[in-house]
């Protein structure tokens, strides 16, 4: 009888370590297709006119084409820019922001410098009994803790109002 139970605590150890943790999966899965590029056109509709129609443009839009971005932004209210140049409004926000520079090219850089750390830091990941979040494998030295963040603040002296109180 013991054994059994030994067995049945072993084989549902055994099956819980097949789960797949992908919410945060730093590579690519496969080399399949990726599924959420696909959407479907929008429905079509019969112009009132037929003679007032546009010509059609090789490599053009299309009427039932999705366009997400453009279509969220309307059922918000709003309007898209298509300018790449920065409006008066925000003019003074963006020169206080890069008062010390900027580099255009900072996307790139950064995707390559976390490439990088995830390469250094993320040799062994694969090497696991039972498989983990390689996430949390990579990033572990770099979590925040708030806690103890919280106490050394407050030992300090500085307010922090938002935190949950001291226990």
């Amino acid at each position: 009888m013991r054994f059994v139970q030994i067995g049945l605590i072993l084989a549902i150890v055994g099956l819980s370590a097949c789960g797949e943790v992908r919410l945060r999966e730093l590579r690519k899965p496969s080399e399949g297709p990726d599924e959420f590029l696909i959407a479907p056109g929008l429905p079509l509709e019969a112009p009132e006119d037929y003679a007032f129609l546009p010509e059609p443009t090789p490599g053009g839009s299309n009427l039932t084409d999705q366009l997400p971005l453009e279509t969220s932004v309307a059922a918000l209210g709003g309007r898209r820019s298509n300018s790449t140049t920065i409006p008066a409004s925000d003019g003074s926000i963006v020169n206080y922001a890069s008062r010390f520079g900027r580099d255009g090219t900072i996307r790139e850089t950064l995707a390559a410098e976390d490439a990088d750390f995830r390469k250094r830091r993320g040799r062994f990941t694969n090497i696991r009994i039972v498989r983990r979040d390689s996430y949390e494998l990579v990033y572990r030295r770099e979590v925040l803790d708030a806690f103890a963040e919280q106490r050394r603040w407050r030992a300090a002296g500085a307010r922090t109002a938002s935190a949950p109180p001291q226990e």
